[in-house]
């Protein structure tokens, strides 16, 4: 199991973390989905006692990340947000104002309902799909095909919140966070730590990297 492991797609170089982000070394771009801006406090307005810290861990981990490696720009595909207003907006428009210089760039996801106004005060360029020379980008991988994705592009989506199961002892089995990458398009994992997960049952010659406590672990 690795801190951090190398990926190459279409000749260009890739680095995944256990922190559940890309990095683009070509570009200097962080790539994340589903961060889901608000999900605690709308379940908290419902009575639901959901620690605000889990959203202030994820803000953390994700300034620690784009430092860490340096990026220029972060790609969220999709789901930036969650709800239309509620406290955690207001952390992370004083997280943007830390990171002024970041280019961020949204593919917009299901959940990306805010008003236009809140997205251009936040500098956030949106479109419902992205190209980057031999990439595109967009939320939902089922998407693909009515979006007219060139053929010669590898897709990165997010939306699926991809689990893969590991057998542990005594015929346990236990589910983790993963990458999931086909031959021709990627689905990475939800960056919210508040977030179930979808089981994925990949096919030969599919690559499968769970995220396991601080490490990454290939299981196909």
């Amino acid at each position: 199991m690795n801190a951090l492991v190398a990926y190459s797609i279409n000749e260009n170089d890739f680095v995944l973390s256990p922190e559940r982000v890309m990095y683009w070394e070509q570009k200097k771009t962080l790539i994340i989905a589903d961060l889901h801006i608000g999900k605690t406090g709308h379940f908290r307005k419902s009575g639901i006692a959901v620690p605000q810290n889990i959203y202030k861990d994820d803000l953390h981990c994700l300034f620690s990340q784009i430092l860490f490696f340096k990026a220029e720009q972060l790609i969220i595909a999709g789901d930036l947000s969650h709800s239309k207003s509620n406290k955690e907006l207001d952390m992370f428009k004083k997280w943007r104002q830390d990171l002024a210089g970041l280019t961020i760039h949204l593919v917009n996801g299901n959940h990306d309902i805010l008003e236009d106004e809140w997205y251009r005060e936040m500098k956030i360029k949106r479109s419902d799909k992205m190209s980057i020379e031999k990439f595109s980008f967009l939320h939902d991988p089922d998407s693909i095909v009515r979006n007219e994705i060139n053929k010669n592009q590898y897709t990165f989506c997010g939306h699926l919140h991809p689990g893969i199961s590991i057998k542990g002892k005594g015929r346990q089995m236990l589910q983790f966070p993963c990458f999931y990458f086909t031959n021709s398009y990627g689905i990475l994992p939800a960056f919210s730590r508040f977030t179930g997960m979808a089981k994925i049952e990949p096919r030969e010659g599919e690559n499968v990297f769970a995220i396991i406590e601080n490490g990454i672990m290939q299981v196909k």
